[in-house]
């Protein structure tokens, strides 16, 4: 890893949440994700199962976790699994955790090698009534993969038909979505290097820059501030290509006159940050790219000023829709009468509008949370992201923050970030 040891307190509490919300006499088995063949002999970079992440702080494959609070022997309460290091395998693939490593990175005592689980795992399971295994249940998962996981859970139902079975993510999705302070701690980290980042580029961007330039800007800055790199694919759409939501080619010249769509955000930690902001490739914004720029911006702070624990994301989406249709109206976009006319299925703003205006964020970019139509907890991280998209002038802007929403008052984590037209060009004409 890249990034500097984490507080264990962080893996301790999460644990602790998870198994206070665990019915009498249940043990939970919880396993690492698979290394993802590429071609030939190569293999996809691992990337830990979130959940198994979020339990232990452990990013290492073939790792897996049983917590059994109601263990006769308090020894095995909780059992931290991982592959037995092996002097061959490590000459070729580098260095693999000891048992004292990995007590002092999750906070667990009872370390267990892999090859010897399975002579202990019986008794464990022969003592419990039930078994939580986990699955993937976020509402935007479009793998049909038989990924480790779903695996493990035909294999356990074969071997043990009589035990009763649950699903932790009914838990995860609702501890997940509420972050700790030690969590917001690492997440502020990833943000930081964002931030970083960002004023890296005001310095960068001119005409006739390519975007694959400013995209290796964004990489070199990540890794020389201990990044494990990209919380995901980074937008770097100058011009017409910002109408794109997930433009990720990256490839073309950053010309004159147009405004450039910068979508990037660190991962630290097991933690992901996610920055929109969007910067006139000369270092000027024209008359009418900071009408738009304002009314876009406008938005973003209305939608910060009513996102509150208790509301749920369906209405809130609702209620920026209206006063976006407000702002298109100002802008020469919509009329009255189209906003008077319109389908309530299809409002009118949707043409200029045409995605959701926040998600929650945390150890995955769309981390767990609430359904559309449940409340928001108090301690959610949700970003705040509304875009105005006109096809007419081959503009796209988005402006797009890290909230952390608190009943005593949200807390914006991206607050040192330069927003306003004015901070950005100040900025980019030095």
């Amino acid at each position: 890893m890249k990034y500097l040891p984490l507080d264990q307190k962080i893996f301790i509490k999460n644990r602790a949440r998870f198994t206070a919300k665990m019915q009498p006499e249940s043990i939970a088995i919880f396993n690492s994700n698979d290394e993802l063949p590429t071609n030939g002999d190569a293999l996809h970079p691992f990337r830990q199962n979130a959940d198994l992440y979020w339990l232990t702080g452990i990013d290492q494959e073939d790792t897996m976790l049983v917590l059994f609070p109601d263990n006769p022997d308090p020894k095995y309460r909780e059992v931290l699994v991982l592959v037995r290091p092996n002097e061959l395998k490590e000459k070729w693939d580098g260095h693999r955790l000891r048992r004292e490593e990995a007590q002092a990175v999750s906070g667990i005592e009872t370390i267990v090698w892999l090859d010897s689980l399975d002579a202990l795992l019986q008794p464990w399971i022969h003592e419990a009534v039930n078994i939580y295994l986990n699955s993937n249940e976020n509402n935007r998962k479009a793998n049909l993969v038989p990924v480790r996981d779903y695996r493990y859970a035909q294999e356990l139902r074969a071997r043990y038909p009589l035990h009763h079975f649950l699903r932790s993510a009914r838990i995860l999705k609702e501890l997940r979505s509420v972050k700790t302070e030690e969590e917001i701690a690492v997440l502020q980290t990833a943000i930081d290097i964002t931030e970083k980042t960002f004023r890296r580029l005001l310095q960068f961007i001119k005409p006739g820059v390519f975007e694959h330039e400013i995209h290796a800007e964004i990489l070199h800055e990540f890794l020389r501030n201990r990044a494990t790199g990209e919380a995901y694919g980074s937008i770097i759409a100058s011009g017409d290509r910002a109408r794109t939501l997930h433009y990720v080619s990256n490839n073309q010249e950053c010309k004159d006159g147009e405004v450039i769509l910068m979508d990037f955000g660190a991962a630290y930690g097991g933690y992901n940050a996610d920055l929109t902001r969007t910067v006139p490739v000369n270092g000027k914004f024209t008359a009418r790219q900071r009408d738009v720029y304002n009314a876009c911006l406008h938005l973003h702070n209305y939608a910060k000023s009513i996102l509150k624990p208790g509301v749920t994301i369906g209405k809130y989406h609702e209620m920026v829709g209206v006063e976006a249709g407000k702002e298109f109206v100002k802008l020469g976009l919509l009329t009255d009468a189209d906003i008077k006319n319109q389908d309530p299925e299809a409002p009118a703003y949707r043409k200029y509008l045409y995605h959701g205006i926040s998600h929650h964020l945390g150890v995955d970019v769309h981390d767990l949370g609430p359904s559309f139509f449940q409340p928001i907890p108090d301690g959610a991280v949700l970003t705040v992201e509304p875009g105005i998209y006109i096809e007419e002038e081959k503009m796209g802007i988005r402006i797009e923050n890290n909230i952390w929403i608190r009943s005593s008052g949200n807390v914006d984590l991206m607050k040192n970030i330069p927003i306003t037209a004015d901070e950005i060009e100040a900025l980019m004409k030095k």
